[in-house]
């Protein structure tokens, strides 16, 4: 990753209770920037500021759409002309909808007494095993994608990432490593997700 890739520092400040852009953002951008075509849908679960989305939507000329559970995060993302509803995860989109689907979730580890209050910081909490939204998503992502359609998972060595794949497995989706980058507690990870039907 060079620091052309890395969000910049005004982007970081973002909104009060709305996740702002780092590392994981730029490497996600990153890898749907190379698997989005013009003429794809696109949606992102968990939008937050929409720095990725906005990212795709410009470097790709694909419409992508997002989904955040709170209205200071939608309202964010609509700022930087996203498109965006207001929704859990992988709810609002129909059954076959979508091209491509990108996810970034709350992905570290957090036990139960260590949970914390503040919005914002609960927003980067994965439960106990830092999976609590990986799980759910994985349980749904094949329902939503057209034929051809990829998954971009973003995941951290701190989920357990063979898990992950096999959680992916029991939901028909294959998984492959297509980004990643490390750093000094972690490495991060973009998954690739394909069903048996022809990928993109």
């Amino acid at each position: 990753m060079t620091p052309d890739d890395r969000p910049a520092l005004a982007d970081r400040r973002g909104v009060p209770d709305v996740y702002r852009p780092a590392e994981d953002s730029a490497l996600l951008a990153a890898a749907a920037a190379e698997a989005v075509d013009a003429g794809d849908l696109v949606f992102e679960v968990g939008v937050g500021s929409g720095w990725v989305a906005e990212r795709v939507a410009a470097e790709t000329g694909a419409r992508v759409v997002g989904d955040d559970l709170t209205p200071e995060a939608c309202a964010a993302a609509r700022d930087r002309g996203v498109e965006v509803v207001r929704g859990n995860l992988l709810d609002p989109v129909a059954d076959g909808a979508v091209d491509v689907v990108l996810c970034n979730p709350p992905y570290l580890p957090t036990p139960p007494a260590a949970e914390w209050d503040d919005p914002l910081e609960a927003a980067l909490s994965g439960g106990p095993d830092g999976r609590r939204v990986v799980d759910p998503f994985l349980d749904d992502a094949g329902r939503v994608l057209a034929p051809g359609g990829v998954v971009l998972l973003l995941v951290s060595t701190l989920t357990d990432p063979e898990t992950v794949r096999a959680r992916a497995a029991a939901n028909g989706l294959a998984a492959e490593t297509v980004r990643e980058a490390s750093y000094p507690y972690e490495r991060l990870l973009v998954l690739r997700l394909t069903t048996d039907a022809p990928s993109k």
